[in-house]
């Protein structure tokens, strides 16, 4: 049985497919596969052994904010060695490492090189 996910897709608006793709590989450690779809680009994240899935998306409907809807990237055990990625990867710390409490974990927010304010959450 499949395990629920309150969300279960996620797109991240971006200017720029190639930097932003390239900024999400470094600090999250994994590979953006991009393709164009009817004719929009797409930067897919991985999508095997997680609940949900989500993408870079280029279009003219979406714009990068730093306002309104904040999606929390999971920041695996400890979301410190994510969150140090930022930076060097063209990002901005927002808010440091931050706890919530014991039972649910830490919080972190950035922006990302497209001008998105995102967070990331670990328990640890």
């Amino acid at each position: 049985m499949m395990e629920k996910s309150m969300a279960v897709w996620f797109e991240i608006p971006v200017v720029d497919m190639e930097r932003a793709a390239k900024f999400y590989g470094a600090v999250m450690g994994f590979e953006v596969r991009v393709e164009t779809m009817y004719g929009e680009e797409m930067g897919f994240f991985p999508t095997e052994g997680w609940a949900n899935g989500g993408a870079l998306t280029k279009m003219g409907a979406a714009s990068p904010s730093d306002q309104g809807v904040v999606v929390y990237l999971n920041g695996g055990s400890d979301l410190q060695r994510m969150l140090d990625r930022v930076e060097p990867a063209g990002g901005k710390v927002l808010v440091p490492k931050t706890k919530i409490s014991d039972e649910v974990g830490y919080y972190a927010f950035f922006l990302d090189t497209e001008g998105n304010r995102l967070a990331l959450h670990s328990n640890g």
